[in-house]
């Protein structure tokens, strides 16, 4: 069976731009040559000066009736608190009838800032995961079967059918940031999502090897496991435009405890304001020659990733896909053959 192919993509940054210019840039996307365009889906951003947070799936519906060939996909929503998994099982199956081979479900365990606003609590990780796995099973036999009665420890379900759907389901794809999530990507999903820029070791030592290893055991073929990644990449001609972009997205330099537990885009933006340049850039693949770029991107096509969708953080996006579709984005084709 051959493995899944090498495909670049583009991430909507909704918590930075508003819906019409989403919408705008997934059609230049397609029109750069990318395969595909990945929205963010925040109900509150990490910045509150400028910010923005339109609703995803209808960023998704009206980018699938701008573009043709492009694929879109969230990353990523999570379907466990301020959404019932019903109601993304719902939405993905409309857009899948809309765009039919065309849609992706991305999903994650999710941040405070998201969630909390309109949750009574914010639970701890152990239990965010298991309603994370609870929402995928519930998902997923929804997409596949009719009047679906669920009960489950956080989601219950009477008689339930989603009535549009594609005959197909659209592809599922786990968040994971540590190897239990990775397990669940490898036993359950067509694959898993990650970001660059946590060191190497992450990727070649944990997420990767427990994808695969838990897809093997459950009887899967771990080399069909679509490996995406979000790359964090600021790459202009102007190399010092490059490097001051990054403070857009000074919030991603924060622990990983600040990330997912505070609720208040105020407060991030307060804490991110407070980085040092040089930290918030250390998150980031920072240059403006395009090999030396694509020599910092090789070792994730070496440890196997499929999937790259690239998040710039500059505030003109435009001249960024017009760059990087004429510098870059060839350049990795050539290396994956």
């Amino acid at each position: 069976m051959a493995h899944p192919e090498l495909r670049l993509g583009y991430k909507l940054s909704g918590e930075q731009f508003g819906p019409s210019e989403l919408v705008e840039l997934a059609v230049a996307a397609e029109e750069h040559g990318f395969d595909t365009a990945a929205v963010s889906d925040h109900f509150q951003p990490w910045r509150h000066t400028g910010g923005h947070s339109p609703f995803s799936f209808a960023v998704l519906g009206a980018a699938g009736q701008r573009t043709r060939r492009i694929a879109l996909g969230t990353s990523v929503v999570t379907p466990t608190l301020r959404y019932h998994p019903a109601i993304v099982a719902q939405a993905m199956g409309t857009l899948g009838c809309l765009y039919p081979g065309r849609v992706w479900l991305g999903v994650g365990t999710g941040e405070a800032l998201n969630e909390l606003p309109l949750a009574a609590t914010w639970p701890d990780s152990k239990e965010r995961y298991a309603r994370l796995k609870e929402a995928i099973e519930l998902i997923q036999r929804l997409w596949l079967e009719e009047r679906v009665t669920f009960d489950g420890t956080f989601y219950r379900t009477r008689n339930a059918t989603i009535y549009d759907r594609p005959a197909t389901p659209m592809p599922l794809y786990v968040a994971a940031s540590g190897p239990s999530a990775a397990r669940l990507a490898g036993r359950v999903a067509d694959g898993l999502i990650c970001t660059s820029g946590k060191g190497m070791q992450l990727y070649a030592e944990t997420l990767i090897p427990a994808a695969r290893d838990a897809a093997q055991r459950g009887g899967r073929d771990p080399a069909m496991l679509d490996l995406t990644i979000e790359m964090k990449v600021s790459f202009d001609s102007d190399e010092r435009r490059a490097f001051d972009d990054t403070r857009n997205w000074a919030a991603l330099a924060l622990t990983p405890e600040e990330e997912t537990g505070i609720d208040d885009p105020l407060e991030l933006q307060q804490l991110a304001d407070a980085v040092p340049a040089a930290k918030a850039a250390g998150r980031w693949i920072v240059s403006s020659d395009p090999e030396e770029h694509v020599e910092k991107i090789r070792p994730y096509l070496e440890l196997g990733f499929t999937h790259l969708i690239f998040h710039a953080p500059g505030t003109d996006q435009m001249r960024f896909l017009g760059q990087y579709s004429r510098e870059v984005v060839p350049r990795l084709r050539r290396i994956a053959g």
